[in-house]
Parts: C-alpha cells; sequence; structure tokens
C-alpha cells in the first residue's frame, strides 16, 4: 500500500485572518460629525446628563424665585431654551439612530461573510476528515490481509 501525500490534508484555514476587527475599521471610518453624533448621543442617553439638567433647572427656578432674576415666575425664557433643546436633541437622536441602524445592517454583513468563510473551513475540514477516513479503511483493509495471510502460514514454533 502506498504512504498518503503530505499534501492532500490542508494545514491552513481556507480564510486569512484580518490585522484589524470590524469594529476598528468602522471606528476608523467615522465622520467628525458622526463621531460627534454618538458623543452627544452617548451623553444625553445617560443618567448623570438628567441629573445635571434637572439640577440646572432646579437652580434656574430658584434663582429667580427667591430673587428679581432675569427670568421671572413663568420663567419664559427657560421654556424657550428647553424647546430649542428639545428639538435640537430629536434631530441628533434621529440622526444616531439611523446611523446606528446603517451599522446593524454593516454587522450584520460582517456577520454573513463571517458564516460563509466559517463554512467553506469546515467543508475543508470535512474533506480532510473523508481523506483520513479513506486513508484508516485502506489500512485496515492492509493489516486484515497481513493478519490473514499470518494465520494462513500457521502457528510458528517458538524458540
Amino acid at each position: 500500500m502506498s504512504e498518503p501525500s503530505p499534501s492532500t490534508v490542508p494545514l491552513t484555514s481556507a480564510r486569512t485572518v484580518p490585522d484589524e476587527t470590524w469594529h476598528e475599521r468602522h471606528r476608523a471610518s467615522l465622520s467628525t460629525g458622526e463621531r460627534a453624533a454618538d458623543v452627544m448621543r452617548n451623553g444625553m442617553g445617560s443618567w448623570r446628563f438628567v441629573f445635571a439638567f434637572v439640577a440646572f433647572m432646579a437652580v434656574w427656578a430658584l434663582l429667580n424665585s427667591l430673587t428679581r432674576g432675569w427670568d421671572p415666575y413663568p420663567f419664559i425664557l427657560l421654556n424657550l431654551f428647553l424647546s430649542m433643546l428639545a428639538g435640537l436633541q430629536g434631530a441628533i437622536l434621529l440622526i444616531a439612530a439611523k446611523r446606528q441602524d446603517a451599522v446593524a445592517a454593516d454587522l450584520a454583513r460582517h456577520d454573513y461573510d463571517t458564516n460563509v468563510a466559517a463554512k467553506r473551513d469546515v467543508e475543508a475540514l470535512l474533506e480532510v476528515n473523508a481523506t483520513q477516513l479513506e486513508i484508516l479503511r485502506a489500512l485496515q483493509d492492509d493489516l486484515r490481509t497481513r493478519l490473514e495471510a499470518l494465520e494462513r502460514r500457521g502457528p510458528t514454533t517458538g524458540a
């Protein structure tokens, strides 16, 4: 029986490992505006922002209620600022949500590509496994043939 050649069994993966992750490539591709939208979204969507904003409004109300401040009691100037802030926040949050949808779509595509590459790797491993099974069957047949030949010769006398 001939020896199986090592070249019939692939020793490496069908795909290469990238130098950087998808997240690193994505982060590097962000524009200044996209980074700013992310920073603002993360800031406005935090408890620290909520508490700071409540504290700001409480200080505003106290200063204008207890003293003869720049914005007396129905706080019209504060309402104007709150309305402007709500308009800006809505726009910023919509921009951030739109970007997040794009990120999710890109990540889904990356996951799909990874799955396709992993499938190729598994198929290559299955081919290796099939080749190894063929080699094992050939070795079993060879051993069976040799054992039958030894049995036909009969018992040997020990010295």
